[in-house]
């Protein structure tokens, strides 16, 4: 229970968002980010605009290790990303080891095509197979990364015939009301669902 509560303390954002910046940074994820600041939840979103090759970089991995929750926008090109991907790896190491809640949300794309690796997805991986033949073990651990996320489904875009406004006022709700719960629970292993 101590460590639970020292963990807690730690916490710094109440929710890290991961997204492909040039898919959805100008449009769904400032305006997702808007409306989770305005309802008074601190989120955290990266600002640079990050150079090809480039490491994930302490500046997001200590934000990314103290928020209770990460929102993982995947979107088009979000495997294409290396970064992206590493922040994926971290998030669902985070999940593991710091009881963090993941929320992804399948923007656009089909969670059966993240999981199974195919359209986009599949073709994003194949280019990482020919740029990383000397590391396939780190591409393997972004395929397990993606098919795990893909298995946590929680909101697919493209099923809802909802406004962006519905989806904003859905996930407001889904964070408040689960960071009352996990307030609770000390972010108790076992609770996986806040509702």
């Amino acid at each position: 229970m101590a460590a639970a509560a020292a963990s807690f303390s730690q916490r710094r954002y109440d929710v890290f968002l991961s997204f492909r910046g040039e898919d959805t940074r100008n449009n769904f994820t400032a305006h997702l980010d808007k409306e989770l600041r305005a309802q008074g939840i601190d989120s955290f979103i990266d600002e640079e605009k990050l150079e090809r090759g480039k490491a994930i970089s302490s500046t997001v991995v200590a934000p990314l290790e103290n928020s209770m929750f990460s929102i993982i926008v995947l979107s088009e090109n979000y495997a294409s990303s290396r970064w992206c991907l590493e922040e994926l790896v971290k998030i669902l190491e985070c999940k593991e080891s710091r009881a963090q809640r993941v929320v992804p949300i399948f923007y656009n794309v089909d969670p059966s095509d993240v999981r199974n690796h195919r359209g986009k997805f599949g073709e994003a991986l194949a280019k990482h197979e020919e740029n990383f033949k000397e590391n396939m073990k780190r591409v393997q651990i972004w395929r397990d990364a993606l098919t795990q996320v893909a298995g946590l489904s929680v909101w697919d875009s493209r099923n809802k015939s909802s406004s962006m406004l519905f989806t904003f006022s859905f996930f407001i709700f889904y964070f408040k009301h689960c960071k009352f719960k996990c307030l609770l629970s000390l972010f108790d292993k076992n609770f996986r669902k806040c509702f």
